[in-house]
């Protein structure tokens, strides 16, 4: 099957899940730089799949992609931490990590089929 847009990319779609998500259970959080940055982080995952997906060569969505993959490790990161602070409850931190976790996979599937 051929995709045709960016949008049509499962992976890109969660990512977009992950990152409304995010928005939403941040959306309270007092802690500005922790909130700005997770949500800077998840906004970079689906935003570098679409950009090297509009580039149009496999190098390219190869390389936009392994930078998605590190904003999504990012994430997992930053979820760890608010975790840790109590900024986030176990139930969001375990739905949100394991959103991360399934898009990493997908992106590490795109990797090996590129």
């Amino acid at each position: 099957m051929r995709i045709n847009r960016f949008e049509d990319i499962i992976a890109w779609q969660k990512a977009k899940e992950l990152t409304v998500t995010i928005y939403s259970i941040f959306s309270t959080c007092k802690d500005l730089d922790l909130k700005k940055q997770i949500q800077r982080a998840s906004v970079s995952i689906m935003n570098n799949i679409a950009e090297g997906f509009e580039r149009r060569t496999n190098n390219e969505f190869k390389h936009f992609i392994y930078i998605a993959k590190g904003s999504c490790g990012e994430v997992r990161s930053m979820l760890i931490l608010a975790k840790e602070l109590n900024k986030i409850t176990e139930k969001d931190y375990k739905l949100l990590h394991s959103l991360s976790i399934e898009i990493s996979m997908m992106l590490s599937g795109l990797i090996k089929k590129l």
